[in-house]
């Protein structure tokens, strides 16, 4: 598996996906999800100008933060957090995409580090309402919203999405739509929230053309889990 290959290719789809959809050029970024991918992997990435990336587990992901520390890289936190993970999640990384508790957001503003910058915040909504999922309701953001933009130590910056899947472009388009609604939305009381993460490999030009700034992609770029 190519991964330098895979990634020209991906950063041409997202200009020509920018310029389809009249997006800024540059407007969207990539996060490389990078869940049981290997540190020679992601390494391979690195060397091809990938700078983000997201994990979903703390215990896989610490081993690889340390193999990988002489590196410019700014980790993602993608994953469910547990309340007694908070600590770590606090400490190492840059950004946290999957909130959608209050109590986690307080953990998580007591106990970042005085020395490090506030943590990016984005909360999760559970689009298509599965049980499966977490995240939280339409309904339930603005409380939420509230809450997280009163902690010192986080920074609101906005909402992250995994709908249910679907290959109908039309469908993936109204799931994506929904929570670019409520973004707009939400900007009103929080004119600085600029993130919008959303789009995966199986869906991101959808993503793209409603208004996602950051798609996290992994199979597009590292192949199929197990192969390389």
């Amino acid at each position: 598996m190519d991964i330098q290959y895979n990634l020209q290719i991906i950063k041409n789809q997202i200009l020509d996906a920018e310029k389809r959809y009249q997006r800024p050029y540059g407007s969207v970024k990539l996060l490389a999800a990078s869940k049981t991918r290997s540190v020679d992997e992601i390494r391979s990435a690195i060397t091809a100008g990938q700078h983000m990336f997201g994990e979903n587990y703390l215990q896989e992901a610490l081993p690889k933060i340390d193999a990988l520390k002489e590196y410019d890289i700014e980790w993602h936190f993608i994953g469910p957090i547990q309340s007694n993970k908070t600590k770590l999640i606090a400490k190492y990384f840059t950004w946290v995409h999957s909130l959608h508790r209050t109590k986690i957001a307080k953990k998580l503003n007591d106990q970042r580090p005085s020395n490090l910058p506030p943590l990016n915040i984005c909360i999760e909504i559970n689009v298509s309402a599965e049980p499966t999922k977490s995240g939280i309701t339409f309904q339930q953001l603005p409380d939420l919203a509230k809450a997280v933009s009163q902690l010192p130590r986080l920074t609101l910056r906005g909402l992250m999405a995994i709908p249910e899947e679907t290959n109908d472009f039309a469908k993936q388009r109204a799931n994506f739509h929904k929570v670019k609604q409520a973004f707009d939305a939400l900007k009103i009381n929080y004119p600085n929230i600029d993130t919008l993460s959303m789009g995966m490999s199986n869906d991101f030009e959808a993503a793209i053309a409603e208004g996602a700034t950051i798609i996290r992609l992994g199979t597009a770029i590292f192949g199929l889990r197990g192969h390389t």
